[in-house]
């Protein structure tokens, strides 16, 4: 299953009467937390199967369960982060999809919105779609805005269609007709044809993953749910029997995209909410982190062995949007230049993710041009010094050469390095085509991956609007602590916070979620004609909606806590802005235009004042309070060797190594690196640390870049 490494950290006593695992998958290592009944939290890291995930899920949990002393049927929950939606979304494994349209409406998913994600680029080219143009067919049909049947449809004609998609590969399928949003009795026949005919073959209903207007996000979200049916259900399936056969009954909760969990029947059925699983569980935890220590503002910056994601809290609280792309290099929201990825028109943690992590392969092209990513070599066979059949320099490997990370090896010396395999790769493949000494080349890798990490933060910040200097960068994944001053000093950042258990520390946001579900409809009128009674009473057709799906997962409905909110936008734009409403109330109703105004001033950097804004949609999440550990300081647990020379820029310093809980409350000035078994903060000079009482590094820039 790959190299351990396990270690206790004190958590904060909870109610905790049973048992919760928090388990995070990334391309590279596999997080698994227990906090356990005495307050202590056990700890696992381990290499990834990405032939089988799951593998490595299960071996992980029994390894840590066995070694905490807990009996596997005492296990109530376990929470899951995944990267497997995203990774078959980006490279394209997906099932063979089928979609069923309105005529006329065949080249939607084609079409797209004619943006490109880069200006004057006349050689661009749009990704391929998701599902190719000889498994995109139309029926005859028409439904009219105002939810009128103009055209009713032929069960027939359905039939036939469906054995053409089917005879041409079709393995899943996604239906998704005009105007379904203001009617769906269409695609609901479509659905009961599909139940009883081709009971076999998995389909989507835009209607139950996004009756939305916005005719090509809609059928792209509904294809990417089709396409991800067979396999997230294989996955979570085969994930569940094989925790049962290590004993493990309890309930496998998954992490969503907006930050919330829900039970594995619900997100077998909805895995496009599972896109953003992972990255949402590290926002979660980076704004609980910021609350603890009184930080209304940072930003969250992780950083693993494959990607790079960034989140910003605000006033306390993360961002939410309801327009992302995934792929196009970054995934990121409407607020950045979109075109180049596939529409997800769900909501989501405003999170930017590159393909920039440790494991990141670093290529020169013919003229010169050193690229960080996106390709990873992942697990297998993983950077250079990993020793384990990788030969292509990683960001890993500039970080051995250089001097940050231990050569006696990662993970407490769990994970051996090979100093001589990364700078033997990094001379092969940059050095000698640069002519250069291969420490310039690392340092210079070094910085390439921190610029390509800023665009992340970039677009969660200044391009909304923010002044990412009046932000606190906190930073976590096992390589974040290793950028995070680097990163900040280059865009102006004087305050880096890094938690307890930073390499983990997704993993145990997973314990700090709560179980939500989100509903909505589209209800479009001028914000001027909106009735209350009449908004309340949307509002109450969606609980109806919450309640039963929460009654399907066992779950108490006088637990439940709503959120309401609307998406409202200026006359004629395209893409609206959500505002919260605390309880739908007249009350409440008359803060929605001015709080969409400041919003729509910080997006995008102006308001029409006096412009008339109008209703588009009605949102509610149901959420479930579960119980939520808290990270507290430990006593020493790791002693790492003296000192060692490392390398900033071209200096070569002799620089002290510490463990954290060496570190003293005063700031103490860098040089320094801060050796810890998942992870090292790397402070360098001009910059000073220190140790909160919750156990949490901060460290201050004396310098930065204007």
């Amino acid at each position: 299953a790959g190299r351990r490494l396990r270690w206790n950290r004190t958590l904060g006593a909870g109610a905790i009467q049973r048992y919760r695992v928090g388990v995070d998958v990334g391309g590279t290592f596999t997080d698994v937390v227990l906090p356990a009944a005495d307050g202590s939290l056990h700890a696992l890291k381990l290499l990834s199967s990405p032939d089988d995930y799951a593998r490595a899920i299960v071996a992980g949990a029994k390894e840590l369960l066995e070694g905490a002393g807990v009996d596997t049927a005492s296990v109530g929950e376990l929470v899951h982060g995944t990267t497997v939606a995203t990774n078959a979304v980006l490279e394209g494994t997906g099932a063979p999809t089928g979609l069923l349209t309105t005529r006329g409406f065949r080249d939607v998913l084609e079409i797209r919105r004619i943006r490109i994600p880069v200006q004057y680029d006349f050689a661009w080219e749009k990704p391929p779609p998701l599902v190719p143009r000889e498994r995109r067919l139309e029926v005859d049909e028409r439904i009219n805005a105002r939810g009128e049947v103009e055209l009713t449809l032929d069960p027939r004609q359905v039939l036939r269609t469906v054995e053409r998609l089917l005879e041409r590969g079709a393995e899943a399928l996604a239906v998704c007709l005009l105007n379904s949003y203001a009617n769906p009795v269409h695609e609901r026949e479509i659905g009961a044809l599909l139940d009883r005919h081709f009971p076999a073959i998995p389909h989507t209903l835009s209607t139950d993953v996004v009756p939305e207007i916005g005719e090509y996000e809609r059928t792209s979200t509904t294809v990417i749910n089709a396409c991800l049916l067979p396999l997230v259900r294989s996955y979570l399936g085969s994930l569940g029997n094989k925790l049962s056969d290590i004993g493990v009954t309890g309930k496998l909760l998954v992490m969503q995209s907006h930050g919330g969990i829900a039970g594995d029947r619900a997100a077998a059925t909805r895995p496009a909410y599972l896109v953003e699983s992972g990255p949402a569980a590290g926002a979660i935890a980076a704004a609980a982190l910021a609350s603890s220590i009184g930080c209304s503002s940072a930003i969250a910056f992780d950083m693993g062995g494959t990607t790079a994601k960034s989140t910003l809290i605000e006033n306390g609280r993360l961002r939410y949007t309801n327009d992302y792309e995934v792929g196009a290099g970054m995934s990121a929201s409407s607020g950045s230049a979109m075109g180049g990825g596939y529409a997800l028109k769900l909501p989501v943690v405003d999170i930017a993710e590159i393909g920039a992590g440790g494991g990141s392969v670093v290529t020169v092209d013919a003229v010169g041009r050193v690229t960080v990513g996106p390709r990873s070599a992942g697990a297998v066979p993983g950077p250079a010094c990993y020793a384990l059949g990788g030969t292509e320099p990683t960001v890993t490997d500039a970080n051995v050469v250089l001097g940050y990370l231990s050569p006696a090896g990662l993970l407490g010396g769990a994970m051996p390095i090979d100093a001589e395999r990364a700078a033997r790769a990094i001379r092969d493949h940059v050095a000698g085509p640069l002519a250069c000494s291969i420490a310039h080349a690392a340092w210079g890798i070094h910085m390439v991956a921190n610029s390509t990490m800023a665009r992340a933060v970039k677009a969660v910040s200044t391009q909304r609007g923010r002044d990412v200097r009046e932000f606190t960068l906190i930073a976590f994944g096992g390589s974040g602590p290793v950028h995070a001053v680097h990163l900040a000093r280059t865009m102006g950042i004087r305050r880096v916070v890094i938690p307890l258990v930073p390499g983990l520390f997704s993993a145990a946001g997973l314990l700090m979620t709560d179980i939500e579900h989100d509903f909505m409809q589209t209800y479009l009128a001028q914000w001027s004609d909106v009735d209350v009674a009449t908004l309340q009473a949307v509002f109450r057709g969606l609980e109806v909606q919450a309640e039963a799906t929460l009654r399907h997962e066992g779950l108490s409905v006088a637990e439940v806590r709503w959120r309401r909110s609307v998406d409202v936008r200026y006359r004629g734009q395209s893409h609206a802005l959500t505002v919260g409403l605390e309880d739908g109330g007249r009350d409440s109703l008359s803060n929605v235009v001015p709080a969409f105004e400041r919003e729509h001033e910080l997006t995008y950097g102006h308001r029409p004042r006096g412009a008339p804004v109008e209703l588009v949609n009605v949102r509610l999440r149901a959420t479930v309070l579960r119980p939520r550990p808290a990270l507290r300081a430990c006593a020493r647990a790791h002693r790492p060797s003296e000192a060692r020379t490392v390398r900033f820029g071209d200096r070569a310093v002799r620089t002290p190594v510490l463990a954290r809980e060496m570190l003293a409350s005063d700031a103490t000035p860098g040089p320094m690196l801060i050796e810890e078994y998942d992870s090292v903060i790397v402070v360098p000079p001009e910059a000073r640390a220190s140790l909160d009482h919750q156990g949490n590094v901060h460290v201050m820039l004396d310098h930065v870049d204007d």
